[in-house]
């Protein structure tokens, strides 16, 4: 029988757990006797019944016993009668012996003798006799059925058999046993039966319990006490004595256990810091090359920015001179201070971007429109001078284009893409007009253990460069690998990409033929 054996976490816990291991084994130890003693009495009445049954099937061989011992003396035995002395002592012995119905029949088919009046069996008694005649042979059948004392038994007994005198058959005698009383006696012993049991049963719970208690359930509380108060200072986690039988190897194989994760627990804890103090040195490094290749993107524009910032400041000093002019009108100078503004705004605008590309912020995740730092990109790339033989087309197609992302990460992704796009085509066409199209969509993954689909958009950049040979593609996202010439590149730009795009919970991919163009494909997750 199985234990429930509950678990607590305090000193009430305990005294509940030991309660309920001491109910739990009275119960299994009662019921375990119940059943056993129920079964022992069941083989006891199945084998008394058949004994008493046997019995009874004795006594009905006694009686035509007594019959055949009457024949003995007939000198006609044809068609004989029973002496009035036989008939004086039978009756009451059918009587006496539960005989419910008899006949006794001579080979002259001539009834000799019928005992029950009211007995519905004559009928059936008088071809029992014949076969027994014609056979020679006893025959004992059973009929009807009367609950038992567990089951359903039979409810009567016809004995049948050929009356013999020196050896030739003189007639026949059937007989028939009701079993209803027998049955009934049955059942009403079995009511002390069932009160010796169960006394039997207390008893004996009570024993076994006690004996159990001593050599298995204590041991078992006062382990379960000690181990709730445990201690990680404590010496010896559960105590030996030797009085404990079986139960003090246990206690010395606890205890070694315990030692042995205790150990393993302190070089754990040691493994843990140090792995978290390797984390952080990672993460300070990614960040080091992170920033390395941001500052490296910024270099690659600063002779654009110069560009930008030089124009305008020639613009200024040019409104300036004519602002030196005495002659000129009052709105003329209005109008050539406002433009002197625009360009100064413009020259902020242009500053403020490199601070923003160059500056080390600190990653701040939030809900973000993929096609708006696309467009900011955009913009920054349109006034480059690497970008003045490359047509830029934005195909942003994505109905949903929110991801949960840090969008100066993905600015940097973008950026770092974008101008490896524009080296490519430049060191391929030669001044030749090249293109570069960012395309974005949404795709649906199924999940069909959760009967439900993961949204994620895809950006695209295509370029009509010279592409990358089949060769390269498996090594383009390794740190330190480039294709440019000496001291045109890091070889950190896609691998930086690649760990930016990956700690978002996306991927980057690169497809190619040598020739025929690139493209890099980007896949985040939509944010929820």
């Amino acid at each position: 029988m199985r234990l429930l054996l509950p678990v607590q976490n305090s000193t009430d816990g305990v005294l509940m757990f030991a309660r309920a291991l001491k109910s739990n084994v009275i119960i299994s130890i009662a019921v375990l006797l119940f059943i056993g003693m129920v079964l022992i009495d069941f083989v006891a009445i199945r084998t008394f019944q058949q004994q008493a049954i046997q019995v009874e099937i004795d006594k009905c061989a006694l009686l035509v016993t007594m019959v055949e011992n009457d024949l003995a003396y007939k000198e006609d035995l044809s068609n004989f009668p029973l002496s009035p002395e036989l008939k004086n002592r039978i009756l009451p012995v059918f009587s006496d012996t539960g005989i419910s119905c008899a006949r006794i029949q001579s080979l002259g088919d001539r009834t000799v003798l019928l005992f029950g009046d009211s007995c519905e069996q004559h009928h059936q008694f008088e071809k029992k006799v014949n076969k027994a005649i014609e056979s020679g042979q006893r025959k004992v059948e059973f009929s009807g059925s009367v609950w038992g004392v567990y089951w359903w038994q039979r409810k009567s007994m016809v004995f049948s058999t050929p009356l013999m005198v020196g050896g030739h058959v003189v007639g026949g005698i059937s007989l028939a046993r009701n079993l209803e009383a027998l049955y009934q006696d049955l059942r009403n012993a079995q009511k002390f039966v069932f009160i010796y049991i169960l006394i039997n049963i207390v008893i004996l719970t009570f024993i076994g319990f006690h004996r159990l208690f001593k050599v298995f359930l204590e041991p078992i509380e006062r382990l379960a006490k000690r181990a709730e108060n445990y201690q990680e200072t404590d010496g010896a986690f559960f105590p030996v004595r030797k009085q404990d039988n079986e139960l003090h190897i246990l206690s010395r194989s606890l205890n070694s256990m315990t030692r042995r994760i205790t150990e393993d627990k302190n070089k754990l804890q040691n493994a843990v810091h140090r792995l978290e103090k390797t984390n952080t040195e990672l993460n300070k490094a990614q960040e080091e090359i992170i920033r390395a290749e941001k500052l490296a993107s910024v270099g690659r524009l600063s002779s654009g920015i110069a560009h930008e910032i030089g124009n305008p400041i020639g613009i200024i000093m040019g409104y300036l001179e004519l602002l030196k002019q005495g002659d000129i009108q009052a709105q003329e100078k209005l109008d050539y201070i406002l433009r002197t503004e625009k360009e100064i705004h413009r020259m902020d605008t242009v500053i403020r971007q490199l601070l923003d590309l160059s500056r080390p912020l600190a990653v701040d995740s939030s809900v973000v429109s993929i096609h708006e730092v696309i467009d900011d990109i955009a913009n920054v790339l349109n006034v480059q001078p690497l970008m003045s033989n490359i047509e830029l087309t934005l195909s942003l197609e994505a109905q949903s284009d929110q991801v949960l992302a840090d969008p100066n990460q993905l600015r940097q992704v973008f950026l770092n893409l974008a101008i490896n796009a524009a080296d490519a085509i430049a060191a391929d066409r030669e001044g030749k007009q090249g293109r570069l199209e960012i395309m974005s969509e949404v795709t649906k993954k199924s999940l069909a253990h959760k009967k439900r689909f993961i949204k994620s958009i895809n950006i695209r950049f295509i370029d009509n460069g010279p592409g990358i040979p089949q060769k390269n593609l498996d090594n383009i996202f390794d740190p330190f690998f480039t294709t440019k010439a000496p001291g045109k590149g890091t070889g950190l730009g896609l691998y930086v990409c690649f760990m930016i795009v990956d700690s978002l919970g996306g991927n980057i991919q690169a497809h190619s033929t040598e020739g025929q163009g690139m493209t890099m494909t980007i896949t985040l997750p939509l944010a929820e």
